[in-house]
């Protein structure tokens, strides 16, 4: 059994407004589809935290800085309801475009400082998009709590920040990456590896391991950094765009783990943009 899909906001409205009359508890789990046992991990994390559970689906194109990514990414709107069902989600939100923007929208919400290093350097503008989508389906959902992937672990400081600068009442919750047996980060992106990219594609998590391991042992960032961005470009990755150390808080970047740090990675495999991080100490 699939679960149910809500596609107007006022019905969203009025079912929350039921279940917080009540008393209930909402938690809400912001996606764009094309669900993975990463997403399905925190729709189970808001099942034991919350008494109601929305999971939301819209592939916001205001954070795509290239709308020819935008287009090829994964639309499985079918397939994701029929995973939902067994986890009794109580609703699948699924805005369309016109509900999220509508004629003459013209407000952007943007994060200072955190959005300026790592994925922001090389996307801009890709976390206005999601601070502005995230920002409306906290207010539309009025949910109590949000689930978010450690995986994205800067777009999870940038959510964490503007519902605090904000003062939505939300609590922003941050669940472990969930990874393939071989250590590849799940991810909806890696439904467009091929088949022979897909086989490369664990080096990277591999590389910042033993990365990570060299830095805790208190060997030389800058030469160990080299050693693994080579051994990631001989798996087949055609460009490294950041393999940095960076503080837990700001994303400021170290040179070494003495408080605690995050070494986070980007890096582009047969034309798919792969991301990763790992705690460090």
């Amino acid at each position: 059994m699939s679960a149910p899909i809500v596609r107007s906001l006022s019905d969203l409205r009025g079912m929350v407004a039921r279940w917080k009359q009540s008393g209930e508890t909402v938690g809400v789990v912001p996606t764009m589809g094309a669900l993975h046992q990463g997403h399905l991990s925190l729709v189970r994390a808001a099942k034991e935290g919350c008494d109601r559970v929305i999971v939301t689906i819209f592939i916001n194109p205001k954070q795509f800085n290239n709308p020819e990514d935008y287009e090829n990414y994964p639309r499985t709107e079918e397939d994701d309801a029929r995973k939902l069902g067994p986890l009794d989600v109580d609703a699948v939100y699924v805005p369309d475009g016109p509900t999220m923007y509508p004629d003459g929208f013209a407000t952007n919400v943007s994060v200072g400082g955190l959005t300026n290093v790592l994925c922001g350097a090389h996307r801009p503008g890709h976390f206005d998009g999601v601070a502005t989508v995230v920002s409306k389906l906290f207010l539309q959902t009025q949910a109590d709590r949000a689930y978010f992937g450690e995986k994205d672990f800067q777009q999870l400081q940038v959510v964490t920040r503007l519902a605090a600068d904000l003062d939505i009442p939300i609590e922003v919750v941050g669940c472990p990456t969930i990874r393939e047996e071989d250590g590849l980060a799940m991810s909806s992106r890696n439904l467009l590896l091929s088949d022979r990219a897909r086989v490369w594609a664990p080096e990277l998590n591999a590389a910042m391991e033993e990365l990570a391991e060299g830095l805790l042992a208190g060997g030389d960032a800058v030469e160990l950094r080299a050693q693994a961005v080579g051994r990631i470009e001989r798996a087949g990755f055609t460009e490294v765009e950041y393999l940095d150390l960076r503080a837990c808080d700001t994303l400021e970047e170290l040179t070494s783990p003495t408080r605690p740090a995050r070494l986070l990675a980007a890096a582009w495999l047969a034309g798919v943009r792969l991301i990763d991080n790992i705690a460090v100490g």
